[in-house]
């Protein structure tokens, strides 16, 4: 019997045979690599990014692998040995294959290097002997466009994230592991976990590294936000020690309180801020290292700088300023500031490359480029200068501010409330719009109740209703205002000694004043607007000097009223005399004393060109070195003269005649120790600003401030308006309790020539003091809730001869009854009339109680007591003088 060999089960079956596999399923044919067959229904995996990419983008090759191509927007130079270095233009740095290709541009390839090292944003590498800083990276897709070489602009920068979230057909084919699956394999499941929360990764996140060493001395450290986004951790922001060992406490103070505010910590729908500091405090370096702390550094840990482009707006006499202050402060290799007025420069140097950070432009000048600026990144934070000029809803620049898609809005002013609430109403909605509501419902809740609570003569319940609104306007504002006085800085500058000096008017001056009061047309000026406003700047120049009216175009277009006036005066009163007027007379006595007796120098300001070219003729004929600075002088020679004027001797120029429109407020006169205010100005901000000029930073000795003004005349009437304004400005940024302004019957006055040889301003506050220097006081920090007056009745009370005030301390002070015969009427009344003056004039003028009130006659008199008072001996020594016109005068200290 023949035998089968023996088989063992499930051997396959030869290769040849047609017949299939009895229990197993078919597959594909095999694919033509002898490969296992692939199901067409399984789609690729998704390439996922590692979370190490978002740190950093490896620019050379690991694990035998290619790494995609990256592109980084970078600055570059030639090498130098400058000191102060500056970066040569833009371009865009391709690195692939571990080598890096310089691009500049127009396209054209610069040089390439061997790159084996990571790169980020802020690295530094040399390519083709050229320095490079990386600045952020841009998509293959718009590098490989060209669209940017073509139009002369680079792309707006994109995060990292970004370039990993392009299609993966951008990045290189990594050969894939094939698999074969069955049908089974790619049917739907459902995984009954899906519900559930996925759980958070444990690995633990690097500790953020701050740029600057928090815990280095006297470092300042800002306010850290409340939260981070998801995935993002917050890291310190501090100030660059460059910058921060500079700052003095109220400084730092207000750097802390921009941040805030531009972040958005401090005003829950609104980043914008009114840093309203008094002249000299330094705005302009806390504003510069507000700016440099955000182009450089961003609470998020491993994200860009906060802000990438910054636009300060100015008038065109500060640009330069402005420009040297960065200058001073960052150099020339840090930061990068554009100013369109340069030589060569366009417009598209700044939105478009990466050399500039800051540009700085005129008020008039962003009017007619404002949409040109809004291309390429846009503007990331605003800077307004000399804000006080954005006062009103159709302003052209502050419409222009507004239009920009930023709400990081920072205005700087000396002077935030000039006329009235309804100007500060509109800066505040410039920087934080709708923080105030609309205009018609803040003037009749706001401004209209604070007013008419301010008014003399006003009712309790108006009184109390205004200063609760007065408060409630305050805490808002605080949020976003920040303001401090010169104060703060009187520990670091000398004294200052500001003198209100009031001069009776020569006879020519009040022959001039009777005669246009007395003419037959003086009721028709009154009624005409045009002919009043001519009338106001006429007796403006009488009170400076009748020789101004020598001039034919001393009046230009006068009104038939205003003419007739001017042909009744006789010519002979226009004759050039320094006699003929108070205020020059004085200021020759001034003059000679100075020179004759000190070695220090002075600046004289008036608001007329007019007057300072007698000014100028009065220097002259004394042979007094002097330099001017108005309207006329060329905008490129103006620091010259400044700089000239303050390091020169006194014997080579004495004086400097300054415009006060025409300064700005970037003129620091530190070579002077002495200042006069020559005239008055409506605006008391346009005299603040005058008389800040001397007392600032670098100063070294005490200074003196002289402000001349012709008493009972318009410029009396014009002063006593402007301590009013003042007072209100105080109210609403200070938190003053002061009073706001004249009724209509004191207006009515302004034309009128008092003749009262007493001091106006003085009998208006109802002080006691009668001239004597020993006017009670009121504290700084005491408000202004009626305790000043009733203290000055007690204390008139108490002087009394005729009062007995008793031994015994625990019964209350009564008044003594006297007999009939004893009692002194007019003296009774006229304690009485000097109480209820007392009791207007407190709260009209409170900031004038804080000076000493003394009567020049009482000097002459030789009162050694007042003389121990008086701090200028220069001032002293012409008051003794024969013909002195100073008839009385308030004196304050500071420091």
């Amino acid at each position: 019997m023949i035998r089968k060999p023996f088989k063992t089960p499930f051997l396959k079956r030869p290769a040849d045979s047609s017949e299939p596999p009895s229990k197993k399923p078919r597959l594909d044919p095999p694919t033509t690599n002898n490969s296992r067959a692939v199901s067409p229904v399984r789609k690729p995996l998704d390439r996922i990014s590692s979370s190490a990419g978002n740190a950093a983008i490896s620019s050379s090759p690991a694990n035998g692998q290619s790494k995609p191509e990256v592109y980084f927007m970078v600055l570059w130079r030639k090498f130098t040995n400058k000191k102060h270095k500056t970066w040569d233009g833009d371009g865009i740095l391709a690195v692939r294959n571990g080598y890096a290709t310089l691009v500049d541009i127009s396209g054209k390839e610069m040089g390439r290097s061997a790159c084996k090292v990571d790169l980020e944003p802020g690295s530094s590498l040399s390519v083709a002997g050229k320095e490079i800083e990386v600045d952020s990276v841009i998509p293959k897709a718009e590098y490989l466009s060209g669209k940017h070489f073509l139009s002369g602009s680079f792309p707006k920068p994109v995060s990292r994230q970004e370039v990993f979230k392009k299609p993966t057909k951008d990045l290189p084919e990594i050969s894939k592991p094939v698999v074969a699956v069955s049908k089974a394999s790619v049917s739907k499941y459902k995984n009954p976990y899906s519900d559930r929360p996925k759980p958070v990764p444990t690995t633990a996140k690097p500790e953020p590294t701050p740029r600057h060493d928090p815990k280095a001395p006297d470092a300042i450290v800002m306010k850290r936000p409340a939260s981070a986004p998801r995935g993002k951790q917050i890291v310190d922001v501090v100030i660059d020690p460059i910058l921060g060992r500079h700052l003095r406490e109220h400084q730092r103070e207000g750097v802390k309180f921009l941040y805030e505010c531009v972040m958005g910590m401090r005003v829950d729908s609104g980043q914008g801020a009114v840093l309203a500091d008094e002249m000299g405090l330094g705005k302009t370096l806390q504003t510069i290292t507000l700016i440099w702390t955000l182009l450089k550094q961003n609470p998020l840990y491993q994200v860009g700088p906060v802000v990438k482009k910054v636009l300060i707006v100015c008038p065109v006499t500060l640009i330069n300023n402005w420009r040297k202050e960065f200058r001073k402060w960052l150099g020339n290799d840090r930061i990068g500031v554009f100013v369109l007025d340069d030589k060569g420069n366009k417009l598209s140097d700044f939105t478009m490359g990466m050399s500039y950070n800051v540009m700085i432009v005129g008020y008039e000048k962003l009017r007619s480029i404002q949409d040109e600026l809004k291309k390429g990144s846009g503007v990331d934070l605003i800077i307004a200068d000399e804000a006080h000029r954005l006062k009103t809803a159709k302003n052209k620049a502050a419409l222009a501010i507004g239009s920009f898609d930023t709400d990081r809005r920072v205005l700087l002013t000396g002077t935030p409330l000039q006329n009235d609430l309804g100007e500060f109403f509109y800066m505040a909605d410039l920087v934080n719009p709708g923080i105030l509501g609309k205009y018609s419902a803040f003037k009749s809740q706001f401004e209209n109740v604070i007013v008419k609570g301010r008014e003399p003569g006003a009712v309790a319940k108006a009184v109390e209703k205004g200063q609760a609104r007065s408060e409630e306007l305050e805490s808002i504002t605080s949020q976003f205002l920040l303001r401090r006085t010169a104060d703060v800085i009187a520990k670091y500058l000398p004294p200052k000694t500001e003198l209100v000096l009031f001069c009776r008017p020569t006879e020519v001056q009040a022959a001039i004043y009777r005669l246009i009061l007395d003419s037959p047309v003086y009721g028709s000026i009154l009624s005409s607007s045009e002919a009043s406003l001519q009338l106001i700047s006429i007796l403006k120049k009488v009170c400076n000097s009748p020789s101004l009216f020598s001039n034919e175009n001393a009046v230009s277009t006068p009104s038939e009223a205003i003419a007739s006036v001017l042909q009744a005066i006789p010519t002979d009163y226009f004759k050039w005399d320094p006699r003929a007027s108070a205020k020059m007379q004085l200021l020759k006595t001034l003059l000679d004393h100075l020179r004759q007796e000190t070695d220090e120098k002075i600046v004289i300001v008036s608001n007329y060109t007019s007057t300072l070219d007698l000014i100028q003729r009065l220097l002259t004929a004394s042979s007094y070195g002097f330099l001017r600075l108005d309207g006329n002088t060329a905008q490129a020679k103006r620091q010259g003269l400044v700089d000239n004027f303050n390091k020169s001797k006194v014997e080579k120029c004495f004086a400097f005649l300054l415009s006060a429109k025409a300064g700005g407020m970037g003129l620091n006169l530190i070579g002077a120790s002495r200042l006069v205010l020559f005239d008055i100005d409506w605006n008391p901000a346009t005299d603040q600003q005058a008389m800040a000029r001397i007392h600032r930073d670098g100063q070294k000795k005490q200074c003196f401030i002289y402000r001349f003004i012709v008493q009972g005349a318009i410029e009396e009437k014009i002063y006593q308006r402007q301590v009013t304004k003042t007072s209100l400005a105080d109210a609403v940024v200070d938190s003053k309790k002061t009073a706001h302004g004249f009724t209509t019957e004191e207006l009515r006055d302004l034309f009128r020539l008092d003749d009262n040889p007493k001091c106006p301003t003085h009998e208006l506050l109802g002080c006691d003091c009668e001239g004597l220097g020993n006017a009670q006081v009121l504290p700084e920090n005491e408000p202004d809730d009626g305790i000043l007056s009733n203290a000055t009745w007690r204390a008139s009370e108490a002087s009394s001869p005729d009062e007995d005030s008793g031994s015994d301390s625990d019964v209350p002070q009564l008044r003594a009854f006297t007999n009939a015969n004893k009692v002194d009427i007019q003296a009774q009344e006229k304690k009485i009339r000097k109480i209820n003056r007392k009791a207007q004039g407190d709260k009209k003028m409170l900031a004038l109680m804080q000076n000493l009130h003394i009567d020049a006659d009482e000097i002459k008199k030789g009162n050694e007591e007042l003389d121990a008072l008086v701090e200028d001996r220069i001032l002293l020594d012409m008051i003794k003088e024969p013909n002195c016109p100073v008839s009385f005068f308030f004196s304050k200290t500071t420091g």
